[in-house]
């Protein structure tokens, strides 16, 4: 029999036997498909897609958030300046518009004036007046323990941070972020938004 059908094929012919069973096989796929458990499981898997769409456009909307970069643990480097590793030792601290302590929290400025302070170095209380205040440095030149600025609400010098080495700096972001954090001078938004350098020294 197997022979026959095979024959059968060859010579551009249906085999017959089978037939009826192959056409009562569709009827029954068929009426599988239009069952109402799988018109349930049609729709249930739209709306797993449309879920998935959802999920992946919220990240990508993320993409231009400011990373938060791995905590830095203070170390005895001679690259870092003392003020830098006092600075380090702040981190997680929360952000807290208008203070200037670990008790209250900090804003931007407040967190460096308070670091500086703590080494007998007085500085302003705004990051205007510190960018007024201090020398300017190149870019090419910063070391660490330099003022790192920026403009981040479309003012000049509305943002400032405690440069470390190896282009992370110190700072208090935002209520966003919510504390003292390490992040890059490499990263987006910072390169975008950066504006200058300053050097605090004792007078």
């Amino acid at each position: 029999m197997a022979a026959h059908l095979k024959q059968q094929y060859i010579n551009g012919k249906n085999p017959t036997v089978g037939a009826n069973s192959f056409a009562t096989f569709q009827q029954k796929d068929t009426g599988r498909m239009n069952s109402p458990l799988q018109k349930a499981f049609k729709m249930n898997s739209t709306v797993i897609g449309l879920l998935l769409l959802s999920i992946l456009s919220l990240l990508s909307g993320c993409a231009t958030t400011p990373e938060i970069t791995p905590e830095i643990k203070p170390s005895s480097s001679s690259q870092i300046s003392p003020e830098t590793h006092f600075a380090l030792s702040l981190q997680g601290t929360p952000y807290r518009y208008g203070k200037a302590t670990p008790e209250e929290g900090f804003d931007c400025s407040g967190f460096v004036q308070y670091v500086y302070k703590k080494h007998g170095i007085n500085l302003p209380r705004t990051v205007k007046e510190m960018a007024s205040y201090l020398p300017q440095i190149p870019k090419d030149d910063i070391i660490s323990g330099d003022l790192v600025f920026f403009n981040t609400d479309e003012q000049s010098f509305s943002h400032v941070g405690i440069y470390i080495n190896n282009d992370k700096f110190i700072h208090a972001p935002s209520d966003k972020t919510g504390k003292v954090l390490v992040s890059s001078l490499n990263n987006q938004y910072w390169q975008k938004h950066y504006i200058g350098a300053r050097r605090p020294k004792k007078h």
